[in-house]
């Protein structure tokens, strides 16, 4: 009997989650744009909640952020609108500006204009290589599409913008989805800022570089979920 329990414990809270979130739709009090934001960030929630189950990411809190690809752009401001899911174009590129704060939190939601805002902690003060959290991330949604992310900022002794040599590739295929470690990719600029044929590593929101922003080119992927998790993670 425990394990028939554990077996279809996944569909019990996939019950329980639908049957909160039509309660929740059925508030008349919240603007039709609202609800839909409200339904699509729940629907991606929805899907973690089935797929989450043994996917390879540390245990323990995280932050959660849902890059979700949508066909058509959204008009609504959202503007401080911190739902823990950005919106971007399904075929094109976003940038996604990045500012250091304290706490993670999506400043500005809609990327379907060209551009979001997102703020996370400075990762590696100290430039040692050893970052004070971690990012891991998978593609989930029908599979197909890709996307890639790179990291990239401005130089500030030339105005020159510089992207990491080093993205990451995400694509949705088949089967379930397990999450992998993208903080070099994510959390670093690898470039050779003073042209002498070798690499140089810039944390983000070094001071070398300003406007730092991840580059995010969509080719038809509808979810990119990324956790971040306060474990270190050693690029060296």
């Amino acid at each position: 009997m425990k394990q028939q329990w554990s077996k279809h414990l996944p569909l019990f809270a996939l019950l329980g989650f639908l049957t909160c979130l039509w309660a929740c739709q059925s508030d008349n009090s919240l603007s039709s744009s609202s609800e839909e934001f409200d339904l699509t960030d729940n629907i991606a929630d929805a899907e973690a909640v089935i797929t989450g189950l043994g996917n390879g990411a540390p245990s323990g809190a995280h932050y959660n952020l849902n890059i979700i690809g949508v066909p058509k752009d959204k008009s609504a401001d959202m503007t401080g609108n911190n739902g823990h899911r950005i919106f971007v174009k399904l075929q094109g590129k976003t940038k996604i500006l990045l500012y250091e704060g304290e706490d993670y939190s999506v400043l500005d939601a809609n990327g379907t204009d060209g551009k979001a805002e997102f703020q996370l902690p400075h990762p590696d003060p100290d430039s040692t290589g050893i970052t004070k959290y971690a990012i891991f991330a998978r593609a989930l949604g029908k599979p197909g599409g890709s996307a890639t992310l790179s990291t990239c900022a401005i130089d500030t002794a030339t105005d020159e913008e510089f992207c990491s040599v080093y993205s990451t590739i995400a694509f949705r295929e088949k089967g379930k989805r397990s999450f992998s470690d993208v903080s070099k990719d994510l959390l670093y600029i690898y470039a050779d800022l003073d042209g002498d044929g070798n690499l140089e590593r810039y944390p983000l929101f070094d001071e070398a570089l300003e406007g730092y922003f991840w580059d995010y080119d969509n080719k038809g992927l509808k979810l990119y979920q990324m956790r971040f998790y306060p474990v270190p993670s050693d690029v060296n």
